[in-house]
């Protein structure tokens, strides 16, 4: 596939594009990088230097690449991080022209916002920007469980309670939902689910739960499950395959132990995802 990725972007560390770009060639992809920052690392560190672009700036570079011909030749649209609702016009505007000229290209969003601990830590107005604006544009959604429950409106206690909060997000225009880090009263104890619902069913694939959560593995996430689902056609498939590599990468960076994911040391488990966890159906 041909992939335009809008995203953020750090010269140290795997965030945003640094995360995404990566694992996506390595599946054979071509993908097409637009960059909304640089940073030197990501701010979880507390400190960086770099440029935020500004949404013209962003608009500039599509531009160029429409100037080239091919931008609607574009598969699929990706986007995460969106820290101004001027660049999320962008991103939108984008994806109307690629899908005039291939009605068949997808937006797969992930839509960053926050996380369960940490609240939410974008801007004022982003979560509503998202919620009402951008999600139902998409086809693809890859909310955490936090930012499930804020897009539904109502808490995810129990696996149906998941299920019926995707339903509610779905019904507002995304076909597909990859639901990230989903705890549960169903599950043992030191596990977690990834849950994936579409129009043919409903998955879920659990894992144990490793004692650290680096940035940039929602990143990861999005970018795999979006190459999955385009080839494969199969959620189940999507989500087995995403889930087997992202395990693996969690593993390769806890054995380092590092903050940073380890994606060089763990690319061949994402070229060729390992069958370790399996899928299981929920409906």
């Amino acid at each position: 596939m041909k992939i335009l990725s809008i995203q953020s972007s750090v010269a140290y560390g795997h965030v945003g594009n640094s995360a995404a770009v990566f694992p996506l060639q390595r599946l054979r992809h071509e993908v097409w990088p637009v960059l909304t920052v640089h940073f030197s690392n990501h701010t979880g560190y507390g400190a960086w230097r770099g440029p935020l672009l500004a949404p013209t700036d962003v608009a500039e570079v599509i531009a160029g690449i429409a100037d080239r011909g091919v931008l609607g030749t574009a598969d699929a649209v990706l986007s995460g991080y969106q820290g101004d609702p001027a660049v999320g016009a962008v991103i939108l505007d984008t994806v109307t022209q690629v899908k005039a000229a291939n009605p068949a290209a997808l937006y797969c969003c992930d839509p960053v916002m926050g996380d369960v601990g940490r609240g939410m830590f974008v801007r004022p107005g982003i979560p509503e920007y998202l919620r009402d604006t951008v999600v139902p544009r998409a086809d693809i959604v890859t909310p955490n469980q936090f930012e499930l429950e804020f897009l539904a409106d109502r808490r995810t206690d129990t696996l149906d309670d998941l299920l019926t909060a995707v339903d509610t997000v779905r019904a507002t225009g995304p076909e597909h939902v990859l639901v990230t880090s989903v705890l549960h009263g169903d599950l043992p104890a030191g596990h977690l689910d990834v849950v994936a619902v579409s129009g043919d069913g409903a998955w879920a694939v659990t894992t144990p739960l490793l004692p650290i959560s680096p940035n940039g593995g929602g990143d990861v996430t999005a970018a795999l499950y979006l190459a999955h689902l385009a080839t494969t056609g199969s959620p189940e498939t999507a989500l087995e395959r995403t889930t087997n590599s992202i395990y693996a990468v969690l593993e390769a960076t806890l054995a380092a132990g590092t903050r940073e994911l380890q994606l060089v040391a763990a690319q061949d488990a994402i070229a060729d995802p390992p069958t370790r966890f399996t899928a299981r159906r929920l409906r």
